[in-house]
């Protein structure tokens, strides 16, 4: 993916019931100069709620770009979500990535009550989702009559910071998912794919993209990994070599245990400004 500079982020998340620590791993990754921190769009497991934790962070971290890796559509109204999405934007003056997926957890559906359809229609409720979403921020008004959602003369006021639009990254390994993120997404994550499987992936986006006539380079590629490649310098460098032949540009990462932070530490001072240079 030429062009693009590397990026790098820590996946976060919000297991930890109190805020005050939790607030303690998203300013480290502020201050460490990383990308990107990631919370998850789940209520289960002693969860936060996600955008409203956004809210809480945006408003309390400087220079970090702040999302969910990624949010179920099945959860919310898509307009709602969208207005929830440009109030974090405005928060946080501009750092916010839109991350969006289909769902997939059908026990917490089930818990607290959320229709669970097949996969199929989750996808096409994705898909209609999209659609909105994408026209509200593009669009003085928009007009959308789907199976699933409709909006009707919607307008989005104000408009997110960030323009012409904000970022909007669809996490997904599935074939017509792929479809929707070559037609709508800024950013593909491939969630924690092996190289074998990853690479396929990306090629399937590639097509995907040429078969509308999009520039596959318009789109930048993501890849998770647990805490172990932030336990040593060379497993970092491992990792972001590993995948970044494949055309990945943006390298996520769970954060170890604070034994290990002084090599956290030194990969962001370090490592990571060579990587990108």
């Amino acid at each position: 993916m030429a062009g693009h500079e590397l990026r790098f982020g820590l996946f976060l998340g919000q297991r930890n019931d109190d805020w005050d620590p939790l607030l303690r791993e998203f300013q480290f990754a502020d201050e460490l100069g990383f990308d990107y921190a990631w919370v998850f769009d789940h209520f289960i497991e002693h969860a936060h709620e996600a955008w409203t934790l956004l809210a809480g962070l945006a408003a309390r971290t400087s220079r970090v770009r702040l999302g969910t890796m990624v949010t179920g559509n099945t959860y919310r109204n898509p307009a709602l979500l969208l207005k929830q999405a440009v109030t974090v934007d405005h928060i946080s003056n501009g750092r916010l990535v839109l991350g969006l997926g289909a769902g997939w957890h059908e026990g917490e559906h089930r818990m607290y009550g959320f229709p669970f359809p097949s996969a199929r229609e989750r996808v096409d409720r994705f898909g209609e989702a999209l659609e909105i979403i994408t026209g509200l921020m593009g669009r003085e008004t928009t007009t959308f009559e789907g199976r699933y959602y409709c909006v009707q003369d919607a307008h989005l006021k104000p408009k997110p910071v960030q323009q012409p639009r904000i970022p909007i990254l669809v996490g997904t390994r599935g074939a017509r998912m792929i479809g929707l993120t070559a037609r709508y997404a800024d950013i593909w994550d491939a969630n924690r794919t092996p190289p074998d499987e990853a690479a396929r992936l990306a090629r399937q986006l590639d097509d995907a993209c040429r078969a509308i006539g999009r520039d596959p380079s318009e789109i930048r590629r993501s890849i998770l990994a647990g805490d172990e490649p932030l336990r040593s310098e060379g497993a970092f460098r491992d990792f972001v070599e590993t995948y970044r032949p494949l055309g990945f540009t943006d390298f996520t990462c769970d954060l170890p245990g604070p034994e290990h932070h002084d090599t956290v530490r030194r990969i962001a001072a370090e490592v990571m400004p060579a990587l990108r240079g």
